[in-house]
């Protein structure tokens, strides 16, 4: 499984440290509670407002750096939207990476 990292958050950053931070709180602020509606959506199997989560999670996932990971959410996202949750458990695995990662921060 891919690693999440700092490169695309270092070069928007540019060395400007205070502006690297302030981008690090949004994402360990945003990502638990997008990461809760997730699974309050899922759970109440609307799987819609699942797919809107799952897009709103992606923006997290590509700023970490998390390509392949980026992809495995947009498939599962398309799936959401067809009513399928194959890719349920590829996208918790991702997930839950995040989550590890960011505790590290």
């Amino acid at each position: 499984m891919e690693v999440p990292n700092l490169s695309y958050i270092n070069e928007l950053s540019g060395g400007d440290e205070s502006f690297k931070n302030k981008l690090i709180a949004i994402i360990k602020t945003e990502f638990p509670e997008e990461k809760e509606a997730y699974f309050k959506n899922f759970e109440a199997k609307d799987f819609k407002a699942t797919a809107e989560n799952v897009h709103k999670l992606k923006h997290k996932i590509s700023i970490l750096g998390l390509e392949k990971s980026y992809k495995v959410a947009g498939s599962y996202e398309d799936n959401l939207n067809d009513n399928n949750a194959s890719g349920y458990e590829a996208f918790n695995d991702i997930l839950k990476t995040i989550t590890d990662y960011l505790e590290t921060l």
